[in-house]
């Protein structure tokens, strides 16, 4: 009877066991899948993040460059032309001048780096006189474009007033409140400049036309269309 007993109890004891262990088995697979869930959505909501700079298409935003060896004579239609594929526009170019209104290098502004790498290999194929190179934001946003609606007016005699130079400007439509007059050392001297603005890139281009190489008082005053 006793032996009856203990295998009685023994048994008990088996079942309740195996109890535990499948409660414990169902809590282990309910937390697996609970971490395999909180995981999934973790790493799904860092795919989706489009501000996250590693997952960013390296391809995409904008990029700037200085192009250098320019001249005097080129302009904004040139550099779009020379750089034909890269999907530049004329506001995608800047001029940048130096105190004495040379044209020094032009600031280029690429939809993509894949767009300032084509760039790259369109100037080593046929721009060989040029050079391409990265720029900041802070150096395009630093120049005022002049958008072909200003002319440099270069020569001007030192005893001339604001009238003399209105008066040689006669038959041009410029804002004369723009005017500005000033000295700047060049490669030959001191000379005396003026910048005048005008309404349109049509009207400064009529004055350079027709006021190039003409005079005021007993100076040749040359007109320059500043980009």
């Amino acid at each position: 009877m006793n032996l009856l007993n203990r295998a009685s109890m023994k048994s008990i004891r088996l079942i309740q066991m195996a109890h535990q262990n499948q409660g414990l088995a169902s809590i282990v697979r309910g937390s697996s899948r609970f971490f395999s869930t909180e995981a999934d959505d973790a790493n799904q909501g860092q795919s989706q993040d489009p501000s996250n700079p590693f997952l960013q298409n390296p391809s995409s935003g904008l990029v700037y460059g200085r192009l250098s060896g320019i001249t005097k004579h080129t302009a904004k239609s040139d550099v779009v032309n020379l750089l034909e594929g890269c999907n530049l526009g004329l506001d995608d170019v800047k001029v940048e001048y130096s105190r004495s209104y040379m044209p020094s290098s032009i600031m280029l502004q690429f939809p993509s780096r894949n767009a300032y790498n084509a760039a790259l290999r369109g100037i080593s194929r046929k721009g060989r006189l040029f050079r391409l190179e990265k720029a900041d934001r802070s150096q395009w946003d630093h120049i005022a474009p002049f958008d072909g609606k200003a002319i440099l007016l270069q020569g001007i005699p030192r005893n001339a007033l604001p009238d003399d130079i209105e008066r040689f400007l006669t038959g041009c439509q410029y804002d004369a409140s723009s005017m500005q007059i000033f000295m700047r050392q060049t490669n030959q001297g001191p000379i005396r400049m003026a910048v005048v603005r005008f309404l349109s890139p049509a009207l400064a281009a009529h004055a350079q036309i027709t006021k190039n190489r003409g005079f005021c008082l007993n100076n040749q005053i040359s007109v320059q269309v500043l980009q």
